[in-house]
């Protein structure tokens, strides 16, 4: 089996055999540290099974019966990485349901950024593994449950209220997720992942106070909720302008 072909069907990526023993729990445990390990160290073009198996301490044929090839290895290794973030982020946003939506936006940076952090090389060699075959579908699901987490914490804020939570998750998580791949893929200028938490907090924050509003016909005196949703929405609309400004600072310096 060529270990560096990638698999036409997604059935492929599914390990042969789940660890339902201690000693094969501890085998993929060692086989997900040394495609951890290969991955950050090689790249992708040369994690090879044969490789990933070396740094295991095995054969290539032991690694076979956990897994069929190098691809269903790596999704399994890529798995367990999106389900240990969003597991935090699900933790957090349960913890977090009913409080002030400052509280709120808070936790939530600060359980992602954790998670995504702990490990950069791990999780920025990974970024290669997800746009693969298969990869992209294992995101997708874990994308969907981080949303709904953040979507039903949202929906119990007692200081504010959402006409489409589930909108409000999706732009909150985009907002985070773009930054950390900026920084992650080494785009980012110097003192950006220094200042990166407090400003995602701030700007998640004034987004998250900009409650949603109707509109009100001409002449009208402007319903209090619109005054809010507008200071809000210009509030984050600053904040973002001197992110940045910050960054262009910290980039010409």
């Amino acid at each position: 089996m060529n270990s560096h072909s990638m698999s036409p069907v997604a059935t492929t990526l599914k390990p042969r055999k789940s660890p339902v023993q201690a000693r094969s729990a501890a085998t993929i445990d060692a086989l997900h540290v040394a495609a951890i390990q290969v991955l950050t160290r090689e790249g992708l073009s040369r994690c090879t099974t044969t490789r990933m198996a070396a740094r295991a301490g095995m054969s290539v044929g032991s690694l076979y019966q956990y897994y069929p090839n190098r691809d269903a290895l790596l999704a399994a290794v890529l798995e367990q990485h999106l389900d240990r973030i969003t597991s935090a982020v699900e933790r957090a946003c349960s913890a977090h349901r009913g409080k002030p939506v400052s509280q709120m936006a808070a936790a939530l940076v600060t359980a992602f950024l954790a998670e995504k952090l702990r490990n950069s090389r791990e999780s920025k060699a990974l970024y290669a593994v997800a746009e693969q075959r298969g990869g992209a579908r294992f995101v997708a699901r874990m994308y969907a449950r981080t949303v709904t987490a953040v979507a039903t914490m949202l929906a119990d804020a007692p200081d504010a209220r959402f006409e489409d939570p589930t909108m409000t998750a999706t732009i909150a998580l985009g907002a985070m997720v773009g930054p950390v791949r900026t920084l992650l893929e080494g785009h980012a200028p110097a003192g950006f992942e220094a200042c990166l938490e407090r400003q995602l907090i701030v700007l998640l924050t004034a987004f998250f106070q900009a409650k949603e509003f109707k509109p009100y016909r001409l002449g009208q005196m402007e319903p209090p909720d619109c005054v809010l949703a507008r200071d809000g929405l210009s509030r984050a609309l600053e904040i973002a302008v001197d992110a940045n400004r910050l960054a262009v600072d910290l980039d010409l310096a």
